[in-house]
């Protein structure tokens, strides 16, 4: 079978990780998710007080760019790879609300776009690969064979996210997380460089009804279409 290229583009907290993960694993392909790589830059932003709610710093973290080093190592027990900082396991520490209080601001810098875009096509020249993001259909892989835009109502998106954090034993309120997710939408959609938009011949996919499974099975057929026409 040939090899395709797939974008799964989508405001936060609507399943394009988990959608993802399982769609590359079923695929034999490679799953890159660009948000954790985003994530990374804001924790080491944070750690070094660059980024807050009362500041960012933006040339300062532009300055730190080049001694930030990214990478993806794959966990056999967990079945996925995980987000390496300068070659430390950040993969929980950069799901906290804490982060996601802070990533929109500093993925809207140009530079640390440029930086993971380059990263992100690179890994994707040889297709195989299923990306998801808020604009891998429309400035990292354009002519992506298959580009789906996942959304949800923001109320639901925030429940899921309110229940995933709980179970992983973080201390946050519902209108917390609700108000994240509707911060984020809104900075996502207004930034100026690459905002979260929909790409024209993406397939607009609205699972805020839909369990794990059909939307899995829908996608998955969506992909063996490109695949086997």
């Amino acid at each position: 079978m040939k090899k395709i290229t797939i974008a799964l583009d989508g405001f936060s907290s609507t399943g394009k990780s988990t959608i993802a993960k399982r769609l590359a694993k079923e695929l034999g392909y490679i799953y890159v998710d660009t948000g954790a790589m985003y994530r990374a830059v804001t924790l080491f932003s944070m750690r070094n007080g660059y980024v807050s709610d009362e500041k960012t710093e933006v040339n300062a973290i532009v300055k730190t760019l080049p001694y930030i080093r990214l990478k993806f190592v794959f966990n056999e027990n967990l079945g996925f790879a995980e987000m390496y900082l300068n070659d430390e396991n950040v993969e929980h520490e950069i799901r906290t609300i804490e982060v996601s209080n802070q990533v929109s601001k500093v993925a809207q810098i140009p530079e640390v776009r440029q930086k993971l875009v380059d990263i992100q096509k690179e890994m994707g020249k040889n297709k195989g690969i299923v990306m998801d993001g808020r604009d891998i259909g429309t400035v990292v892989f354009p002519d992506a064979e298959l580009k789906l835009f996942l959304t949800a109502s923001p109320e639901t998106r925030a429940n899921r996210r309110y229940k995933e954090l709980v179970d992983k034993g973080e201390k946050v309120s519902y209108a917390e997380v609700l108000k994240n997710v509707q911060d984020r939408d809104l900075m996502d959609s207004t930034r100026e460089i690459s905002p979260l938009k929909q790409a024209e011949d993406a397939i607009e996919f609205d699972n805020s009804d839909m369990g794990l499974e059909e939307q899995f099975e829908r996608i998955y057929n969506f992909a063996l279409r490109k695949i086997k026409p």
